[in-house]
């Protein structure tokens, strides 16, 4: 890895914690993995500063690289994270979200970030574009099935596992794959959803409902076909234990669920 490789790794880093921050706000989480969030700790005001100071600082460091191309990639994920949280707001409680919208503020959420950031480190190499078009489906897959893990825990996971409460999603209206599924399944849910689990035994009975579903069973097979799609995507580089890392990846996604 050379120097310019080691500074993107630090710019994703930056990018990534800013939109935790900003993340945490908006969700109004008072821990992150067990740790006090910035504004739970200081204030609002200082963690909106916070998150804002690390977008400038990955954008400073971002244009010394001196490669446009990576510039308008690493910019596309900042405004990815922005348009993903907007579209996860604007479509709290509502029932009859596609499949597709989901999918796509997943990407902007998660997905763009690893994919996007993939394809620069492959532009710093001076790759030809069809192979980083398979890096950037790579990191793209990985994201993915990375999002749909988070959001099966949701359900199955503990409070150590997910950094967060469990059902946090659900009780804050964020209608993800298994929720999704399950209202395939039973229209019930739509009802308990369309009133914004309002009354005091809507939260447990929508939860009894998906748990009762193929809804997790079908989204832990969604996440498996993202890591396998992510596999294939790098099947081109030739064996090394850089390749043998990057294979592991999608794996190590899979086993936050088991």
């Amino acid at each position: 890895m050379n120097t310019k490789h080691k500074r993107l790794a630090e710019i994703t880093e930056m990018i990534h914690t800013a939109s935790l921050v900003h993340d945490d706000v908006v969700d109004e989480a008072s821990t992150r993995r067990g740790v006090d969030t910035v504004h739970s700790r200081f204030n609002t005001r200082v963690a909106v500063l916070a998150g804002d100071f690390l977008f400038a600082q990955a954008s400073w460091h971002l244009a010394n690289l001196d490669n446009v191309k990576v510039v308008k990639l690493l910019s596309r994920v900042i405004m990815d994270l922005a348009e993903g949280e907007i579209k996860q707001n604007l479509n709290r409680f509502d029932s009859g979200q596609t499949f597709s919208k989901y999918i796509n503020k997943s990407y902007c959420k998660t997905a763009s970030l690893i994919a996007n950031s993939t394809k620069a480190a492959g532009v710093l190499s001076n790759l030809k574009d069809e192979k980083l078009d398979c890096l950037y489906e790579f990191g793209k897959n990985i994201g993915l099935a990375f999002q749909v893990v988070d959001d099966i825990l949701d359900f199955t996971g503990n409070d150590k596992q997910l950094g967060k409460p469990a059902i946090s999603d659900l009780a804050s209206g964020y209608l993800t794959a298994p929720v999704l599924y399950a209202l395939e399944e039973n229209k019930n849910l739509s009802v308990l959803i369309n009133r914004e689990l309002a009354e005091k035994e809507d939260l447990n009975n929508a939860l009894n409902i998906v748990m009762d579903s193929q809804a997790i069973k079908r989204s832990r097979k969604l996440a498996e076909d993202f890591a396998i799609r992510s596999n294939e995507a790098i099947s081109w580089l030739p064996d090394s234990e850089y390749k043998r890392a990057l294979l592991a990846l999608p794996e190590f996604v899979l086993s936050r669920l088991y």
